[in-house]
């Protein structure tokens, strides 16, 4: 069965996207939710439409995007962690921590999808991390990892 998406939904598809499903997953869990509605010709249609206004939404926000990305490229993190004496962590730095920092020091919110992390982060340094606020606008976050 063809369907459009109305939000991404992990591991079927993004955001106004035709995909095949199993009629049944779409029938009892993704249009009944209101993620999906059927691919018949008056939702294809509907869906050009549906496109341009997200597409004029998301360039009223591109400015506030770019400023946001200019904001973060100016600063670093400092992201707290209990480490060991020859400076391992316990465990691993992840985007989760990344988010919380954002939101604590500079009071910004952004989704945990959207954060790409460099390499599994287990030591004491510094490190970048890139945030994709928008297509077209991308953020470099430096971030020191500190011993508690």
């Amino acid at each position: 069965m063809e369907i459009i998406l109305l939000k991404e939904v992990l591991n079927v598809g993004d955001k106004h996207e035709i995909v095949k499903v199993k009629p049944g997953y779409a029938r009892n869990y993704l249009i009944p939710k209101g993620l999906a509605i059927i691919a018949n010709q008056t939702n294809r249609s509907r869906l050009a439409e549906l496109q341009r206004q997200d597409e004029a939404r998301e360039s009223k926000l591109l400015g506030h995007y770019q400023e946001l990305a200019d904001r973060l490229r100016d600063s670093k993190l400092k992201i707290g962690a209990k480490a060991g004496t020859s400076g391992k962590i316990f465990g691993s730095v992840t985007s989760i921590q990344i988010i919380q920092a954002l939101k604590e020091q500079f009071e910004i919110e952004v989704e945990r999808k959207k954060i790409e992390m460099p390499e599994e982060v287990k030591e004491l340094g510094s490190y970048t991390a890139t945030i994709n606020l928008h297509p077209e606008v991308k953020a470099e976050v430096d971030f020191e990892v500190v011993e508690e």
